[in-house]
């Protein structure tokens, strides 16, 4: 035929380095990770195989109808595209709805597919499946998907102008990893907003009861004065200073929080810190407060009647019960600093936090024991032991604490095994 067979050459896209460990890393953060493709069915499910997207093993132990659902192709999109911008109501047959339900809930790759298809498939993960989607793209054609997802994410390097502008975020790097670990970070700030917030709340508790307390006829605890103080020249750097704080090694292993549907600050935060630890701060307080010399004896006594040494009695106490909660508040941070990591393993703080708690220390410290500040503050200064004794709700904490993270970890090791024992049993 006049031609001479030269050879044959092969050509290979492959997959960017660090992508099947990234992957691994979503699986792992309870994110489910998608490919929306114009390549061919084949080749889509051979690449997203060879990523972890699809998982062979799995995919044999799936039954026939949803084996099917794993790869969906742009043919099979067209006749169920509802006539609408989204997934109202009215806006599709119930047949197409049950369609992108199995689709939503099952599909791991979509192929051949074209722009229309990809923000129909972005609308579905997010009015049927609930989810908050993150869609990468570099092209024009991505750009309707881009804008329709709550996080677009286009390539800096290739990626057109349209699909940039469309973008809420424009990696430079264009590396897929860049967005695991800017989903770390997300994490991270949002996690330590919240242990911020849960340190914060720990000690109105034990500042608000002895206001009540003296309705009752107790002698003052704490005053007005000393309450800023801890709020003011305490509390407020430290909160401060979790925003330095590093991940913990269970972050990105953990099921993200769904911004709609779960609050930051919920009712979990609020006994944490109201009814758990605020209550444990609270009880040493007191405890300290009735241990000091002749604090009983101004029971049911106005402040008003008070002799000189009754004054100083009291504002001994005040100085017990200020001192033991600057130490319970030290406790509170170094706790909250993570869930459930110990923190014998975990070791001290970020070195932001741990200035914090020395000046907390040495503040508390400058107000108990240098005299202009006593007349100031209205405290008196404490002996070793009662100094100590003011130690009661720290170690408490600490103790406490330690045991709720090891239940929790026993419990979270427990769960894995029976999830791995499922998975041998049924492979």
């Amino acid at each position: 035929a006049g031609f001479t067979w030269v050879g044959l050459i092969g050509l290979e896209d492959p997959p960017k380095e660090g992508v099947k460990e990234a992957i691994a890393v979503l699986d792992d953060a309870s994110c489910k990770t998608v490919m929306v493709t114009g390549d061919h069915p084949t080749t889509a499910q051979a690449i997203a195989t060879r990523i972890g997207i699809l998982r062979e093993d799995e995919l044999a132990n799936l039954p026939e109808e949803i084996r099917r659902c794993t790869v969906v192709t742009g043919s099979q999109l067209a006749d169920y595209v509802p006539d609408g911008d989204g997934f109202e109501h009215g806006a599709c047959s119930e047949e197409q709805m049950e369609f992108w339900r199995q689709t939503v809930q099952h599909a791991r790759v979509f192929a051949r597919v074209s722009p229309v298809h990809k923000r129909v498939i972005v609308r579905a993960y997010q009015q049927i499946g609930g989810a908050i989607v993150a869609m990468t793209g570099d092209g024009v054609n991505d750009a309707p998907a881009l804008k329709a997802a709550e996080v677009g994410v286009a390539m800096g390097i290739r990626g057109t102008e349209v699909a940039k502008e469309a973008a809420d975020i424009v990696l430079l790097d264009d590396k897929f990893t860049s967005v695991v670990e800017a989903m770390g970070q997300g994490r991270l700030c949002s996690e330590n907003l919240k242990k911020s917030i849960m340190y914060t709340l720990c000690s109105k508790i034990p500042q608000v009861m002895p206001t009540f307390a003296e309705l009752l006829g107790v002698p003052t605890a704490l005053t007005v004065t000393q309450v800023l103080l801890i709020d003011i020249g305490t509390d407020i750097w430290t909160a401060i200073a979790y925003a330095f704080q590093p991940a913990e090694a269970s972050l990105m292993s953990q099921k993200p929080r769904h911004p709609l549907r779960e609050r930051m600050v919920d009712w979990t935060v609020l006994v944490y810190s109201y009814f758990y630890i605020g209550m444990i701060q609270m009880a040493a307080c007191w405890f300290v407060f009735f241990s000091m010399p002749h604090i009983l004896d101004l029971m049911h006594k106005h402040s008003s009647s008070y002799t000189v040494d009754e004054t100083k009695w009291n504002y001994a106490g005040m100085a017990a019960y200020y001192w033991t909660l600057v130490l319970g508040q030290l406790g509170a941070a170094m706790v909250t600093t993570t869930t459930r990591t110990s923190l014998l393993s975990y070791g001290l703080p970020n070195k932001w936090l741990n200035v914090c708690f020395v000046l907390e220390v040495l503040l508390a410290a400058t107000v108990i024991y240098w005299e202009p500040c006593q007349r100031l503050f209205k405290t008196e200064p404490l002996n070793a032991t009662q100094a100590l004794m003011g130690c009661t709700g720290l170690v408490a904490i600490l103790f406490v604490e330690e045991i709720r993270k090891a239940c929790f970890r026993w419990g979270d090791t427990r769960r894995d095994a029976k999830a791995a024992l499922l998975l041998l049993e049924e492979s």
